[in-house]
């Protein structure tokens, strides 16, 4: 299941969430992919299985993109065939899986002209003695007690309805309580949660990164490989086999963890790659957003405010491309939703990232990901970047106004904003000290524009534009490509233009 699973999973009749003027229709779609070695590439890293396309978007101001209209023409459901996790891939599949590993390429190529060396990936307090390894977390199985809109039955034909494994992460952390179950039907976009692929993916994403070449070979390989076992186990459906499995993950993990296999592995990182990152922000999302969709409901097209969501795969291009962010650096997200890209800036980049929302039931939700997020860290034993959640008008907030000056990247949403919001905002943007990047949806500086006598005192003087374009499927409201801004604050010509404008009256 993809990062975007919750987007799409309720079927309830909610339309976009308000946030700041004008209605901009989101249509989901998703993606689904962990760590680059900066200082070698020797140890091999692999990308893990691939998620199916159709599992793929997310919306980050409004969660609008959770939840279904009641007129949307409803999908055809099937029953699943019981027993099966399905590995295979149509040819759509292979293509998406063809332009994923271009993107990947591109953002491994990108990691080692710009290393990070002050980024540590390894959390030391959940690998340290003295942590107990027990805190609160959403398990696995309490998804479908807590999941009211989906009916779930055993993995498997024959396996007993209460059927519960503990999984092992990399940390000395707490396992993870699995039901083996699955949805009585599910929708041919696999947006239901599914016990035994998670695990299934889990195992993939530890192997992939957070083993030596050695063991994972040992790990993955087709005869005894963990993956491929409990995939037998499952095609067997043998409770007894999937159940062996699994423990014998656990004493593996355990044994190489207990030898300082995995925290060699992790200290030799300095950085984490999107499809790690898209896993553990999916199974916050999982856990915490995508069941508290009935509490978005109250929120009405016309009230004030909509828009949609940048995607993982754009918004880790922002980070690593476009902004060049370093861990040492400040994030801020203006209008952040449920608090999606704060926590994947967070996480993949290991900078301090604050967010501010305005609407309550969001700000809950967001607060109860962010929970979620920081268990999830710990259980991977991943270092987060300091998170800063905040409620309230962006414009207004004491927070916000205090953080701004020191922000390196600031990402504003403004598909749907008003002009005269983007013109306040223009005017917040003079507090932002020099270089600071703006990523936007709209152009803050009217095109055209140039420094004159007249115009002399504007903001727009002090911010030098380049205007981008986007791929497809990156942004939730459309799966067509189109264009976005980075503004770069640089009062090096207003100062110049100035300067040459008081010489000449001086004559």
């Amino acid at each position: 299941m993809s990062f975007n699973y919750l987007l799409k999973k309720s079927s309830a009749s909610t339309q976009s969430l308000q946030i700041r003027k004008e209605v901009v229709t989101t249509k989901p779609t998703t993606r689904t992919n962990p760590l680059v070695h900066t200082a070698s590439r020797s140890n091999g890293l692999q990308p893990p299985r691939k998620q199916s396309k159709h599992v793929q978007d997310k919306v980050r101001r409004s969660p609008s993109h959770i939840v279904k209209k009641e007129n949307d023409i409803t999908r055809k459901r099937r029953t699943p065939s019981q027993g099966l996790v399905n590995f295979s891939s149509d040819d759509s599949e292979v293509e998406d899986e063809e332009e994923e590993n271009g993107s990947r390429k591109k953002l491994k190529a990108e990691l080692d002209q710009n290393p990070d060396p002050k980024r540590q990936v390894r959390n030391k307090t959940a690998f340290s003695e003295d942590d107990e390894g027990m805190f609160s977390m959403v398990h696995a199985a309490d998804i479908p007690s807590l999941d009211k809109t989906t009916k779930y039955i055993p993995s498997f034909e024959g396996l007993p309805e209460n059927t519960q494994v503990s999984l092992q992460y990399p940390s000395p952390s707490q396992r993870e309580r699995y039901l083996l179950m699955q949805p009585r039907t599910k929708r041919s976009d696999n947006n239901d949660f599914n016990a035994l692929e998670d695990i299934v993916h889990v195992m993939h994403q530890v192997i992939a990164h957070y083993l030596p070449l050695s063991q994972r070979e040992l790990f993955d390989n087709d005869a005894t490989g963990y993956p491929k076992r409990l995939h037998r186990a499952i095609n067997r459906k043998s409770e007894r086999e999937l159940k062996t499995v699994i423990r014998d993950w656990n004493d593996a993990l355990s044994k190489l963890r207990s030898e300082g296999v995995i925290s060699a592995v992790l200290d030799e990182y300095h950085s984490i790659q999107p499809d790690l990152v898209e896993r553990i922000l999916s199974q916050a999302c999982a856990r915490t957003v995508s069941l508290g969709v009935k509490s978005l409901r109250e929120y009405e097209n016309g009230t004030d405010n909509v828009y949609g969501e940048l995607l993982p795969r754009f918004v880790s291009r922002i980070l690593r491309e476009d902004t060049h962010l370093k861990s040492d650096q400040t994030f801020v997200d203006l209008g952040s939703g449920v608090g999606n890209v704060v926590l994947q800036a967070a996480l993949e980049i290991g900078c301090e990232s604050w967010g501010c929302e305005m609407m309550k039931n969001t700000c809950d939700l967001a607060e109860q990901q962010q929970t979620e997020f920081e268990a999830r860290c710990r259980l991977w034993g991943l270092a987060a970047g300091d998170i800063h959640l905040e409620r309230g008008d962006f414009l207004s907030n004491k927070a916000i106004a205090k953080i701004l000056p020191k922000a390196d990247v600031v990402l504003v949403n403004n598909q749907a904003f008003t002009p005269q919001l983007n013109e306040r905002l223009t005017s917040l943007f003079l507090d932002l000290k020099e270089g600071c990047r703006i990523v936007s949806l709209k152009s803050f500086v009217p095109a055209g524009h140039k420094i004159s006598a007249r115009n002399l005192y504007s903001p727009f003087n002090v911010l030098e534009v380049e205007q981008k374009e986007y791929f497809s499927e990156c942004v939730s409201w459309t799966a067509a490509p189109g264009t976005y801004y980075v503004s770069r604050k640089d009062s090096r010509k207003i100062k110049a233009f100035a300067a040459r404008n008081e010489q000449q009256s001086s004559f």
